[in-house]
C-alpha cells in the first residue's frame, strides 16, 4: 500500500480544519487514468453529438425523447458506473462515477434526467434493498430500459423532510401497504417507471416504498411550467388508497431518513461535479464570443475588463473541481478500507459518504454558486446576445438557478456544514477543542516571525494554515459565547459557514497545485499557480469578512477587539498582483481557444 493511499484513509471528516494536509493527501484530475480519460471523452462525445443538438426538442418536452436519451445512455455503459456488475453495471470506483457526472454535467435537462436517475433514482434500491429488490430492478435501471425517480418533497415540507403527511397503513392481512399523499417536484416523475417513496407508516414510522408506475391508485399531474431545467420531466404525484406489496418496502420501518439523508450526501457531491461542468463550458462558450465579438475595431476579448471575467470564471470552476475531486478519493478510499475489513458493500458504500458528509454539503453550496457566477459573467459577456434565446448562454442562465435550491437549499447545507462539524466535536468524533484552545493560547502571546522562508508554497501554506485558525478561533469563540442559544443565530452559523467552506477550497487548491507541480514542473503550472494564488488572496479577505461579521454579531467590548485583531493577524496576506495573474490567466485560454486547466 502507497504512502498517499495510507494518509487518504487517516483523513477523516472534518479533520483538515484540525490538521496539516499534504499532496499525498489529495487526488487530482491530473491522475486520471487512462481508462477514465477515455470515460471522460465518452461523456463529451455523447453530449456533443446526442444532446446538444436537440437541445430545443428536449426543452419542448418531446414525447418519448428524454426516455430514449436515457437509454442510449445506458447503452454506453454511463448509467452504470459504479453498479456491481451482478446487475449488469461496470463496477468502477466513485472517482470514476463522479467523472461521468461531471462530463456529461453540462447537458441542461438532459444531466439533470441522467443524475436522477443515476442517484436518487438506482442508489436507495442498490444501497437499502433486498438481493430480490435488486435483482428485480437494478438491472433494468442500469441498462435504461426504465427510468427511475425519488418522492421526498410534499407541498408543505421541502427542506423539512419528515414533516411528511403521505401515509402508509398495512392492511389486515399483512399483504399490502396502502399509501395516500401526494408528492412534489418529482424529477423523471413524468416517465418514470420505479420510484422510492417515503411516508408515515401508523402516523409516525417515516418509511421508504418502491412503487411501480401502473399501480393502481398511483397518478400524476400535468408537466410543471419551470424557470428553467424545462426539458426535466417534473410533475406532482398522487396516491389515492394505492397498494403497495408489503415486499416493496425499502429498507427498515421507520428508517427512511436513514435512506433520505444518506442519498442526499451523495446527491450533493454529485451535484457539485454536474456544476463543475457547466460552469466550464460556460467559460468556453465565453472565450468563443468575446474572440469573434468585436466592439470599438478589436475583440472584446482584448479588454482588461472582459479577461478578469473570464479568469475569474475559470479560477472558480477549478477550484470547484480541486476539492471534488480531493473530496471524491476520500470517499472512494473510505469505501475500500471498510470493504477490506470485511463490512458489506452497501454498508461501505454508505459509510463513505457519511463520513464526509460535512465535506459534501460544503461541495454543494459552492459548486452551485460558482456554476451560477459563471452563467452570470457568461451572459454578461454575450452582452444583449446573451439575453436572447438563441445562445446558448441563456439557456445555461436559466437552468443554473435550480442547484441552489435542490438537494437541500445552500442555506440548509451551510447550517448542516456547521451543525455536523459540532455534533462531531461534542460527540468525541472530531476534535476541535484542542486545536481551539491551542489558538486562543497563540492569540494571548507575542507572535513569534521566525526566520523568512522563501521556499515554493511556504507563504500559501502559513496562509492555510493562518485561516484555519481564523475558523477555530471565531468558531470557538461563538460556541463559549452563544452555547445552547448558538443554533437559533443562523447568520452568525452562515459567517462560520462560509469561513470554514472557504477555507476548504482554498487549502484544495492549494494542495491541487502543490501536486501539479510536483508531476509536471514549476513552468508547466504557471497557469495554475496563478489560479490558486489569485484565489488565496481573495479567500483571506473572504474569510476575513464573514468572520467580522460573525464576531460582531455575537462579541462586544474587550472580547470582540481581542478577536477582531486575532482576525485580522490570521487573515494577513501577502501583497500580489491579482490584475496581472488574471490578465496570464485569460490570456492562456484565449491562446488555447477554450478553458485549458
Amino acid at each position: 500500500m502507497s504512502n498517499e493511499t495510507i494518509a487518504q484513509k487517516n483523513l477523516k471528516g472534518g479533520e483538515w480544519l484540525v490538521k496539516e494536509c499534504t499532496p499525498a493527501d489529495t487526488f487530482i484530475p491530473e491522475q486520471f487514468t487512462e481508462e477514465q480519460q477515455m470515460i471522460r471523452d465518452m461523456c463529451a462525445q455523447f453530449l456533443d453529438t446526442e444532446v446538444f443538438p436537440i437541445v430545443d426538442r428536449i426543452d419542448a418536452l418531446e414525447e418519448g425523447l428524454m426516455p430514449t436519451l436515457v437509454k442510449k445512455t445506458g447503452e454506453l455503459g454511463l448509467l452504470s458506473t459504479s453498479i456491481p456488475e451482478e446487475y449488469g453495471g461496470l463496477g468502477k470506483d466513485f472517482v470514476t462515477s463522479t467523472i461521468v457526472n461531471e462530463y456529461l454535467g453540462s447537458g441542461h435537462s438532459y444531466s439533470v434526467a441522467v443524475a436522477a436517475h443515476t442517484g436518487i433514482g438506482m442508489l436507495p434500491i442498490l444501497y437499502f434493498g433486498t438481493p430480490a429488490q435488486k435483482a428485480h430492478y437494478l438491472p433494468k435501471l442500469v441498462s435504461g430500459e426504465w427510468a427511475g425517480s425519488y418522492g421526498l418533497t410534499e407541498p408543505n415540507s421541502g427542506s423539512d423532510a419528515l414533516g411528511a403527511k403521505t401515509t402508509a397503513t398495512l392492511t389486515p392481512d399483512g399483504k399490502h401497504y396502502v399509501l395516500n399523499g401526494q408528492k412534489c417536484w418529482i424529477t423523471n416523475g413524468g416517465f418514470a417507471h420505479v420510484y422510492t417513496v417515503f411516508a408515515k407508516v401508523d402516523g409516525d414510522k417515516f418509511t421508504a416504498f418502491i412503487v411501480e408506475r401502473g399501480t393502481p391508485g398511483f397518478t400524476q399531474g400535468p408537466e410543471e411550467q419551470k424557470m428553467g431545467i424545462k426539458g426535466s420531466s417534473t410533475v406532482q404525484l398522487y396516491f389515492q388508497d394505492c397498494k403497495i406489496p408489503a415486499e416493496n418496502l425499502l429498507g427498515e420501518l421507520g428508517k427512511g431518513h436513514k435512506i433520505a439523508f444518506n442519498i442526499l450526501n451523495i446527491g450533493r457531491l454529485k451535484l457539485c461535479a454536474a456544476a463543475v461542468g457547466g460552469a466550464r463550458r460556460a467559460v468556453n462558450q465565453s472565450i468563443s464570443y468575446a474572440k469573434t465579438r468585436e466592439q470599438f475595431k478589436q475583440p472584446i476579448a482584448n479588454f482588461g475588463a472582459i479577461k478578469h471575467k473570464l479568469a475569474e470564471m475559470a479560477i472558480r470552476t477549478y477550484v470547484a473541481e480541486a476539492a471534488l475531486y480531493r473530496t471524491a478519493k476520500w470517499i472512494d478510499q473510505k469505501e475500500h478500507e471498510l470493504l477490506d475489513s470485511g463490512k458489506p458493500f452497501e454498508e461501505a458504500l454508505l459509510a463513505g459518504a457519511e463520513e464526509y458528509a460535512i465535506e459534501c454539503a460544503a461541495l454543494k453550496v459552492f459548486g452551485s454558486e460558482v456554476l451560477d457566477f459563471a452563467v452570470d459573467e457568461a451572459v454578461q459577456i454575450h452582452g444583449g446576445n446573451g439575453y436572447s434565446a438563441e445562445y446558448p448562454v441563456s439557456r445555461a442562465y436559466r437552468d443554473s438557478r435550480i442547484n441552489r435550491i435542490y438537494e437541500g437549499t445552500n442555506e440548509i447545507n451551510r447550517l448542516l456544514t456547521l451543525d455536523m462539524t459540532l455534533k462531531r466535536a461534542m460527540s468525541g468524533r472530531l476534535d476541535l477543542m484542542g486545536p481551539a484552545m491551542a489558538v486562543q493560547k497563540e492569540l494571548m502571546s507575542v507572535p513569534d516571525f521566525g526566520a523568512p522562508d522563501d521556499t515554493l508554497f511556504a507563504a500559501e501554506q502559513k496562509l492555510i494554515s493562518n485561516l484555519k485558525k481564523a475558523v477555530l478561533m471565531t468558531a470557538g469563540g461563538a460556541v463559549q459565547t452563544l452555547m445552547m442559544k448558538l443554533e437559533k443565530e443562523q447568520e452568525v452559523l452562515m459567517n462560520l459557514a462560509d469561513m470554514a467552506i472557504t477555507v476548504f477550497h482554498a487549502e484544495s487548491v492549494l494542495l491541487r497545485v502543490m501536486k501539479l507541480t510536483d508531476l509536471q514542473g514549476e513552468a508547466a503550472a504557471a497557469g495554475q499557480l496563478d489560479i490558486m494564488r489569485t484565489y488565496l488572496y481573495d479567500a483571506a479577505d473572504q474569510v476575513n469578512k464573514f468572520g467580522k461579521d460573525a464576531i460582531n454579531g455575537f462579541a462586544s467590548g474587550d472580547e470582540g477587539r481581542m478577536m477582531l485583531l486575532g482576525l485580522k493577524r490570521f487573515t494577513k496576506a501577502d501583497p500580489f498582483n491579482a490584475k496581472e495573474a488574471r490578465r496570464r490567466i485569460a490570456n492562456q485560454m484565449l491562446e488555447a481557444g477554450q478553458y485549458c486547466y
